[in-house]
């Protein structure tokens, strides 16, 4: 009888492969995450005004960002958080897409909105609060478009996987993971950053695995080391929050990088990413 470790890779024919396999490269108008290319995704947790989301894309970009990440539509812990502009906020991100050229990463919370969001977003993300929605993850497997899969907090390395499959199972694999911290007893940080899970899914799938040091540290002084380790560990790629004023944030402000604090780990990451033989995307 088939030990339980094969019988789940018998459910993944999509998106395991052999130990050592070289990843897929995912490609977003001209800019690559996989393969020998390291993806810099860096942008605002929000974005919240036309002027702080062209601020921070010129930044980025002038600092080597190869995507804008922003969050048009916000899930948040408390209903009474800001929500995110919905509409405008796409609207903005087209904007700043138009006068930066960077690809557009952006979240979908509702299969409902997929035509409004995939109109705008170069990549579709699923947040980690949606990893295990099922109907979303079959909806964004139908689409013209890269998903991008964070890893829920409480979720283990295999649900990942499953969820990755999911979208496969539908005809997309263009599919990029994101590690962004898990939830242990640990109270000093957010999440605790599982850099052992980037080692362990590079030897077992083909796609493309990145990192949110930003989300896993939630304070900025943490996220410049926690990128560096994670080009270290082999990731392809990291997304960095970066804010022109973090102090003025509506959402996540202690955990966004200042413009020159992003420009200075940039550097860093191309150097580490470039030791490992990886170029920037």
């Amino acid at each position: 009888m088939a030990a339980p470790r094969e019988l789940l890779k018998d459910a993944l024919p999509l998106v395991t492969g052999d130990a050592g396999l070289e990843s897929t490269v995912i490609e977003a108008r001209g800019r690559r995450i996989g393969g020998t290319y390291f993806g810099l995704v860096a942008g605002p947790c929000a974005v919240e005004t036309l002027e702080q989301t062209l601020e921070t894309a010129h930044a980025v970009a002038e600092a080597g960002a190869t995507m804008l990440r922003g969050g048009a539509y916000k899930p948040r812990t408390s209903p009474y958080s800001f929500q995110g502009l919905g509409s405008e906020g796409l609207a903005i991100l087209r904007e700043a897409r138009e006068e930066t050229g960077l690809p557009i990463v952006t979240e979908l919370l509702d299969p409902r909105d997929l035509e409004e969001v995939a109109e705008t977003a170069d990549v579709i993300q699923i947040g980690a609060r949606n990893m295990h929605n099922s109907r979303l993850l079959t909806e964004v497997g139908r689409v013209d478009r890269p998903v991008l899969i964070k890893r829920g907090p409480g979720a283990s390395v295999d649900e990942l996987l499953l969820a990755a499959e999911s979208v496969a199972k539908e005809g997309n694999e263009r599919i990029v993971l994101c590690e962004r911290g898990i939830k242990t007893f640990e109270p000093r940080t957010r999440y605790t950053l599982d850099l052992g899970s980037v080692a362990l899914l590079k030897r077992e799938t083909h796609l493309p695995v990145i990192v949110d040091p930003s989300h896993a540290a939630g304070r900025r002084d943490l996220v410049p080391a926690l990128a560096r380790a994670a080009a270290a560990v082999g990731a392809d790629g990291v997304l960095v929050e970066v804010h022109p004023r973090p102090e003025e944030a509506l959402s996540d402000g202690p955990q966004q990088l200042r413009a020159e604090e992003f420009a200075a780990v940039a550097e860093e990451i191309a150097a580490v990413a470039r030791l490992l033989g990886k170029q920037i995307g």
